[in-house]
């Protein structure tokens, strides 16, 4: 899943990350469900819309495939889903989009729309939006459309709170939004409706337990910022460590009143970098448990990445620390934005080497380097 927020910053540790809140859109990472999330940090003016409510109309600023859809005709069934040339997981959700329009032929209309290619360094040119689509063939066998930016998101993705990419929505033949969520999850959703046994209302009840449990510990988990922030130390002081001990006894605490907080966000990252004060090895053990049990996926390894660096400023790092983080770089590599540079791709090969290196592993180092120096010999000879 993709979240929206113009940095895309992957690597920042906790200290960092709070003071990162000047941009209006941010993209965070890439999530367990394959989807990219997006924050703005606007103040939303938005009037909410929910499941069971008219879908608004379908405003577009060009079609680029297919068939345009105009209006959603009574009778039918409509999929409306979001992407971007720059989402990785929505590219690779193509092709089963694709399966999905073969299989539910004459029964679905599937209509994908490119939103938010003007949120990162270098958008694509509709030209270019164009040529993409036309290079994908039958990968993205339904209709393409391009937004309008006065008023596609507005209407959807932000009435509906729908805060990622790839979202998808499904409307039903008396022209109601049954169904929302990420396009992974269509097959099932889909074949009910097409047999007239959704059950839309019960569907909202269990979202809406849902939404409220997730709320609730995240305003928990942002809750430790405040509680902890006395005892992290100067941040640009390389001999204050501040109180380790004391940040922990503090998640302590809390995890025990609430065990799901254990690798949220914040109680993850704080909890590693005051156990790579007092305890490397336990910190390690910690960081391969985050990576592999964190609800937010992918925010470990970045937060780990983060943490390391500042560590490194103070205090001597172990083999196995350098280890990990490298481990770390090789899943960021792995879920790198499309529109990553080569050169950008080069220079997160050669810092995870240098890790490498400095773990002790140096078959590793060789070849993650071997790979920073082929990529830059590509870009050379652009």
């Amino acid at each position: 899943m993709l979240m929206f927020t113009v940095s895309a910053q992957n690597d920042t540790s906790a200290k960092s990350k709070i003071a990162q809140n000047d941009t209006t859109l941010k993209f965070t990472n890439v999530q367990k469900d394959s989807s990219v999330i997006l924050i703005s940090t606007k103040k939303d003016t938005t009037t909410a819309r929910f499941m069971g409510d008219p879908a608004p109309q379908l405003r577009v600023r060009d079609w680029i495939k297919g068939t345009p859809v105009t209006s959603f005709e009574k009778g039918k069934v409509y999929v409306v889903d979001f992407w971007a040339t720059w989402c990785g997981p929505c590219i690779a959700g193509m092709p089963h989009l694709s399966d999905l329009a073969r299989k539910f032929k004459d029964k679905v209309t599937i209509s994908s729309i490119d939103v938010f290619e003007s949120q990162v360094s270098r958008p694509k040119t509709l030209t270019q939006i164009k040529e993409f689509i036309d290079s994908m063939g039958r990968k993205m066998n339904f209709n393409v459309a391009v937004e309008d930016t006065n008023f596609t998101v507005h209407d959807w993705l932000d009435a509906f709170h729908q805060h990622y990419i790839p979202a998808a929505f499904v409307i039903n033949g008396q022209g109601i939004v049954v169904w929302m969520g990420n396009t992974r999850s269509l097959d099932t959703v889909l074949q009910k409706i097409v047999n007239n046994t959704w059950d839309i209302e019960a569907e909202s009840i269990k979202r809406k337990y849902a939404d409220s449990s997730q709320k609730y510990l995240d305003d928990l988990d942002e809750a430790l910022i405040s509680k902890v922030r006395r005892y992290q130390g100067r941040y640009n002081d390389l001999d204050d460590l501040g109180f380790p001990d004391s940040t922990l006894m503090v998640i302590d605490e809390m995890v025990k009143k609430e065990p799901k907080l254990k690798y949220s966000q914040w109680v993850a990252s704080y909890t590693f970098i005051a156990l790579l004060r007092t305890n490397p090895h336990k910190a390690y053990e910690f960081g391969k448990q985050a990576i592999a049990s964190s609800p937010n996926g992918g925010d470990a390894y970045g937060s780990i990445i983060g943490d390391i660096r500042d560590d490194m400023r103070k205090l001597s790092t172990p083999k196995e620390i350098y280890l990990l983080g490298a481990e770390c770089y090789q899943v960021k590599i792995d879920q790198s934005p499309p529109y990553l540079t080569v050169g950008g791709m080069a220079k997160q090969y050669h810092e995870m080497a240098e890790w490498y290196r400095r773990g002790g592993d140096k078959l590793k180092a060789l070849a993650a380097e071997k790979k920073a120096i082929k990529l830059w010999e590509k870009e050379a000879k652009k």
